[in-house]
């Protein structure tokens, strides 16, 4: 019994051997007698026992590598801590296993570098602003040098961009101050458009009074150009009755009488007003002033009839 049990161990051991399942997910790198013999795709194989064996597994879903956070230096000198996610595939089987030592290991540390350098080359505020630009660089990069690998990177993504202390209340002072300029400059732009709208209105004011004096003294002057108009009808109307009544009987004795009376009225009115007494030197010249006045009426009468 003991020798019929290590038959069948042994039996089960070089069927175990013998025989291999490579899972869906999988690719296995086998090896015979310490050298390459094939990549064995998912499903079911015959391997020689001892001869054959897995030497590398590898699965051929897509990875996600954590990138552990590191200092890296913009190029404005300012200290930032980035960390990443590196997305990565495995595409030929053998490769990956003979091409390098750990694909893992040296596709973080290719990332930490390239991340380094593409952040050189960004100031600080380009590191938070082009974030894809970023990201397509360094897996550009990566999987430039990540080929010999048998690796396909896929996609690299920044997860967080952590400025230093110092940095950050540097920031927040310059963000203060900017804050305290735009509340400045909203002052100042209020103000002016207050003066603006002030200067209008007093502008507007000036021309309106200046429109109500100019159409003042146009109504004025029209006023005074219809009173001229109507004196002067009145006056030549009042010129043609005279010479229409001189022209008639008795019509000199009338005028005579009238300028008479006028002249009484007028000298008595400036008798009256002036502090100075004034008294014709010869009163006896009066009568011969009024002869004279009613013989330059009476020829004035005969011109106006002799025109008629």
């Amino acid at each position: 019994m003991f020798v019929f049990t290590l038959v069948v161990l042994f039996v089960f051991f070089i069927l175990y051997k013998l025989l291999l399942i490579v899972p869906m997910r999988e690719v296995n790198v086998i090896e015979r007698l310490g050298k390459f013999r094939v990549v064995l795709q998912p499903g079911f194989h015959f391997l020689i026992p001892f001869f054959d064996r897995v030497a590398y597994r590898h699965d051929t879903r897509e990875q996600v590598l954590d990138v552990p956070p590191q200092s890296c230096i913009s190029k404005d000198n300012t200290q930032l801590e980035v960390d990443g996610l590196v997305y990565l595939k495995v595409m030929d089987g053998k490769l990956a296993s003979y091409g390098i030592e750990d694909y893992r290991r040296a596709a973080v540390n290719l990332a930490q570098t390239t991340m380094r350098s593409e952040i050189g080359k960004l100031s600080l505020s380009q590191t938070f602003s082009e974030r894809d630009s970023l990201n397509e660089s360094i897996v550009r990069e990566i999987d430039k040098a990540s080929d010999p690998w048998g690796i396909k990177v896929l996609r690299y993504e920044i997860k967080n961009i952590t400025p230093s202390y110092k940095v950050i209340h540097t920031l927040e002072k310059q963000m203060e101050a900017e804050r305290s300029k735009r509340a400045e400059i909203t002052l100042a732009n209020a103000e002016k458009a207050a003066m603006i709208n002030l200067s209008e209105g007093e502008r507007q004011e000036a021309i309106n009074i200046s429109e109500g004096q100019k159409q003042k003294r146009i109504n004025e002057a029209k006023g005074t150009a219809q009173e001229i108009a109507i004196v002067a009808k009145a006056k030549a109307e009042a010129m043609t009755l005279v010479s229409q009544a001189l022209a008639l009987d008795g019509g000199n004795e009338a005028m005579n009488m009238q300028l008479k009376e006028q002249f009484i009225v007028q000298v008595g009115k400036i008798l009256s007003e002036a502090e100075i007494s004034v008294v014709p030197a010869e009163l006896a010249k009066l009568e011969g002033f009024f002869e004279g006045m009613e013989q330059v009426t009476h020829n004035v009468g005969q011109v106006k009839g002799g025109r008629s």
